[in-house]
């Protein structure tokens, strides 16, 4: 019992360091519009670029896993990770910043699918929603953890410092997982030795469950995005400062933090994860309605982290009662396919439908119609999954 969550500690810091190096670009926007003579636009654009590989890379880096060994995959997408940090330190241009976010965004593509899987393998059948609860939770303890300490080297030291400091993570992340990570017994001969031996691509019996939990991942995913892409935008609309709008969004980032493990640990300890998950849909989204209808901006930002992270868990352990181990990596890559499909098109629509509009508040309608859309996937991953054996 202690050794998994040992695993599930060192995977959580390993998994911190892509995060970590998702924002480094957002931390320091206009440090890098100032020395490459850009604009928001190109900064948008390099943002995404970090999760647009997953259109392309997640289903084969799930199988790539299956074939090679979860610990080899992640290790070499750490690499990427690596090279992309380095690269963008030291980029002479902007074109090679682009190619540097390209080659650790792929990298961060292999961590994400693989990990997930190696999480699941450990904790299949025991606390898993609290596991994945903890295991998801690295990314906004990341990103949280970017925004306080790379802006202010950024500021001192300069971008190079501070993008060497994000590949210095990926290698220190990638040190600790090659000497300490081990897979669970059972998992041994297809992860740490020999690769894997041929498997048949899932049934579509298995293929359709997954692909419902994948799109509620996605569209959960996508509905937190939409707080942390247009919630400064509309504060400032309202008049706020920049520095005010942010520290308010920011502080969704605290609390979601503390939500998703909470909504994990109530859904193991309750033993009605479904529950947990339909409420947290439903909480979220009428959070979001009310944030952008009211004046009390505090309060609502404070209901919308106590609420927004409740699901988190809950959703991440559904491919685990589908996926049986030989099934597992590529299935997480089906899975995390559908969720890169939305959290990078999400954005793009939400800009189009404010732009329409003329205030960035109807992203946050937008987040909130994401989530009433949750209930009918959950209802055709609960109708699917009906006609599959539970995996062990």
């Amino acid at each position: 019992m202690t050794q998994r969550w040992n695993v599930l500690i060192l995977l959580f810091v390993v998994r911190l360091s892509m995060a970590f190096q998702f924002q480094s670009v957002a931390s320091m926007s206009p440090a890098l519009m100032k020395q490459y003579g850009v604009g928001l636009g190109d900064i948008g654009f390099l943002i995404s670029l970090y999760l647009a590989p997953g259109l392309a890379f997640a289903l084969p880096g799930g199988e790539i896993g299956r074939r090679f060994g979860d610990k080899r995959v992640v290790l070499f997408g750490l690499v990427l990770m690596i090279a992309g940090g380095l690269a963008m330190a030291f980029a002479p241009t902007w074109g090679w910043q682009i190619a540097g976010r390209i080659v650790a965004g792929i990298g961060g593509v292999l961590l994400n699918v693989l990990m997930s899987k190696m999480v699941t393998d450990w904790f299949a059948g025991k606390e898993i929603a609290t596991a994945m609860a903890i295991f998801v939770n690295s990314w906004p303890a990341g990103i949280a953890l970017c925004l306080f300490v790379l802006p202010a080297l950024a500021a001192a030291q300069g971008i190079t410092s501070a993008l060497l400091l994000t590949a210095t993570f990926c290698a220190l992340g990638l040190v600790l997982l090659a000497t300490l990570y081990r897979p669970p017994a059972q998992m041994a001969p297809a992860t740490q030795s020999a690769p894997a031996a041929p498997a048949s691509w899932p049934h579509p019996s298995v293929i359709r469950p997954v692909v419902a939990a994948g799109i509620m991942w996605g569209l959960f995913n996508a509905a937190i995005g939409m707080v942390f892409g247009f919630g400064i935008t509309m504060l400032v609309e309202r008049g706020w400062t920049l520095a005010a709008a942010g520290s308010a969004t920011s502080l969704v980032l605290w609390l979601v933090s503390a939500s998703v493990p909470l909504g994990g640990f109530l859904a193991d300890r309750t033993g009605k994860p479904i529950a947990i998950m339909l409420a947290g849909f439903a909480l979220f989204a009428i959070a979001l309605l009310a944030a952008n209808r009211t004046d009390a901006v505090i309060p609502a930002f404070v209901a919308l982290g106590l609420v927004g992270g409740l699901s988190a868990g809950p959703i991440m352990s559904l491919p685990a009662r589908i996926l049986t181990p030989p099934l597992r990596a590529v299935g997480m890559g089906i899975y995390f396919t559908l969720f890169y499909l939305f959290v990078v098109s999400a954005p793009i629509v939400a800009g189009i439908l404010s732009s329409r509009a003329g205030t960035a508040a109807v992203a946050f309608d937008f987040g909130a119609l994401m989530l009433v859309l949750c209930f009918p996937a959950y209802w055709a991953f609960k109708r699917f999954a009906a006609r599959v054996t539970p995996a062990v």
